[in-house]
């Protein structure tokens, strides 16, 4: 079911696949609004000759008219027509994923930068399964090219969910490059005849992580090259809407038997881990004021080596100094700066236990 969202004054249907031309759909679309793009677009692959296998049989290649263009110029034109419509719908804080291989993400880079956008990343997206090199004239192409770039170069409050990355890692930093594998197996889609509906289908992992990185539940993400759906599929899932664009009719028609099947994600299944600087702020001496902490209470710091005394204005005093749980942490040590909430600890049922769980708890309360 299509529903819509009034964005300055104008309709924007949402959870729809359009069929058409993505420079004049976009066009179609209300100003700044679209939360986050991730575009596949054609790559221009200028195949000249058929490849064939060791043993003489053909590899399944993109030659399709929608990959080829006449010229560089023309590739060229045609790439800063979509990245010019692009830029009008995203929102100020709005970013864009766009994907391409050696033949085309440098030229699209280029234009991407000439038309105001600004690069966060780029991102290699090494396949754990890629095609071979049959020729043995090359090595073999292993990883394509996704750069992540922000609207406007001032920005400053796009959506990155940093603590859902290191979550999803394992707990470490998520780095720029990603370990996926091609899509296949059950994940490819097949057409009537069981040949691959789609050539270059991605899969669902890479727009799991580009869209759970920079996008919040109920954003809207668009799609110009929707090809069959995975996009909007992924989307669906994690609850953000979806804006599909394809030329191709037999694509979408396969991309909205796709969606149809597929059932939107739970509120709490798809809520994302927020950033540390997102939670609200809550001073040491809301502990005090809540009877949390009382005057007077000793604090100790790791391994009990250093001790200071809670004073009825929220700050510490430890020997002839006094000042903020941050600023002691730190005195004591001889260090310039230390986080207080994880260095001071109070006794609690005979266990130590960091100052930071309060802190949590009144967070919570904050919450309901």
């Amino acid at each position: 079911m299509t529903i819509a969202a009034k964005v300055r004054g104008r309709v924007l249907a949402l959870d729809r696949v359009h069929v058409g031309d993505c420079v004049a759909v976009m066009a179609g679309l209300p100003e700044a609004s679209v939360d986050l793009v991730f575009a596949d677009p054609p790559y221009n692959l200028q195949l000249e000759n058929t490849l064939l296998r060791p043993d003489q049989s053909r590899v399944d290649g993109v030659d399709d008219a929608w990959d080829q263009f006449a010229s560089f110029e023309d590739y060229d034109r045609f790439t800063r027509q979509w990245l010019k419509a692009v830029r009008r719908v995203l929102k100020p804080n709005g970013t864009m994923f766009v994907i391409g291989s050696y033949h085309n993400i440098f030229r699209v880079g280029t234009a991407l930068q000439d038309q105001g956008f600004w690069i966060l990343n780029d991102i290699i997206w090494r396949k754990t399964n890629p095609m071979p090199n049959f020729r043995g004239r090359r090595f073999t192409n292993a990883h394509e090219t996704l750069i992540w770039a922000a609207r406007d170069p001032g920005t400053r409050n796009y959506t990155f969910n940093y603590d859902a990355m290191k979550a999803l890692n394992d707990d470490l930093q998520m780095r720029s490059d990603w370990l996926i594998p091609l899509c296949t197996g059950h994940e490819r889609i097949k057409d009537g005849q069981g040949s691959k509906a789609h050539p270059t289908q991605k899969p669902e992992a890479l727009l799991h992580r580009a869209i759970v990185a920079a996008s919040q539940p109920g954003d809207v993400v668009l799609d110009p090259f929707f090809g069959t759906g995975t996009t909007g599929a992924v989307a669906k899932k994690l609850g953000r809407h979806y804006v599909g664009i394809e030329r191709e009719a037999s694509y979408a028609a396969v991309a909205q038997a796709r969606l149809a099947s597929i059932t939107a994600g739970e509120e709490v299944a798809i809520a994302t881990t927020r950033s540390k600087r997102q939670e609200p702020r809550v001073p040491f001496g809301a502990l005090v004021e809540r009877g949390l902490l009382e005057p007077g209470t000793v604090l100790t710091g790791p391994q009990g080596r250093y001790t200071a005394k809670v004073r009825a204005d929220g700050t510490l005093v430890t020997g002839d100094n006094k000042g903020s749980i941050h600023q002691m942490a730190a005195q004591v040590q001889g260090l310039p700066a230390c986080n207080g909430w994880t260095f001071w600890h109070f006794e609690q049922k005979g266990q130590r236990v960091p100052i930071d769980v309060l802190r949590q708890q009144i967070r919570a309360d904050y919450a309901h």
